[in-house]
């Protein structure tokens, strides 16, 4: 199986942990790595403002900045550790590896790049939608592996929303094949993780329910490759759109889980008693 990653120079855990996963177990022929820039970042706070309206985005300015003061240390320390765990299971990449930097995987230099090494899965681990004529290039199509129940919960920040809705059985990944719509494309399975939704950060989460399951995830992968998995059906349900965190959302959650703990905690010590 040869395969391409596309994802962000900062991102140290696929950018190094999950391309040599890839490498691992198939000829990972390409990586683009994204380095973005300021016009494109004011591009999706204008789109979530729009989305939201702007009352709303404050919540998620506050959310952002409560993460920097409170969560952020700590999220970095598990990312350490997880592409210390990595780099100890997988081998470094070889040169056989050619690597792109651009700022969009829609860019006409990542279009012939992907299109030159003709890969037969490529694996979009970004932040942004792909143009048709660079997700139809491999033979077996583009998969994300969305943070999110689908079709649930499209868009952002899937394992957030259900946790801050209470729902959660559909805290997990799924597999998707791109389509021409948000996470609306066919669904090639549904990963989920154990974790501690009163320590572990909605982005420690996120990142769980795909580095808990790599050896899934390979199995699922190369059976898309050879033909033998279909998608599963996912007619009928409902369908859900969502965007960046809020600050209130995430204090009723924590409040929510707190709580479900204590009382968790006093059974347990009510029976041993």
């Amino acid at each position: 199986m040869r395969t391409l990653l596309i994802c962000h120079g900062d991102d140290a855990l696929n950018a190094i942990g999950l391309a040599r996963w890839l490498a691992s177990y198939s000829d990972l022929a390409g990586l683009v790595i994204l380095d973005e820039t300021k016009q494109r970042l004011w591009r999706r706070v204008r789109r979530e403002i729009r989305r939201v309206g702007v009352l709303r985005f404050v919540d998620v300015l506050a959310f952002r900045l409560y993460y920097k003061l409170f969560l952020q240390k700590r999220d970095r320390q598990w990312e350490e550790d997880k592409l210390a765990e990595l780099c100890a299971t997988y081998g470094a990449l070889t040169l056989a590896t050619q690597t792109l930097r651009t700022h969009s995987p829609n860019s006409p230099a990542a279009e012939q790049f992907i299109r030159s090494l003709a890969p037969d899965v490529v694996i979009a681990r970004c932040k942004t939608l792909l143009m048709e004529s660079v997700f139809t290039i491999p033979q077996r199509g583009t998969f994300v592996m969305h943070p999110g129940i689908c079709p649930e919960y499209r868009n952002a920040h899937g394992c957030f929303w259900a946790l801050a809705r209470n729902d959660l059985a559909n805290v997990g990944m799924t597999l998707l094949r791109i389509d021409k719509g948000v996470d609306t494309g066919p669904v090639y399975g549904y990963y989920r993780s154990v974790h501690d939704e009163t320590v572990d950060s909605h982005l420690v989460i996120q990142h769980k329910v795909v580095f808990d399951n790599l050896d899934g995830l390979r199995e699922q992968l190369q059976a898309i490759n050879e033909g033998r998995c279909r998608p599963l059906d996912t007619s009928g349900r409902e369908s859900g759109e969502w965007g960046q965190p809020w600050l209130t959302a995430y204090l009723k959650w924590r409040s929510r889980a707190r709580r479900r703990k204590a009382h968790a905690d006093h059974t347990a010590l009510s029976r041993c008693r």
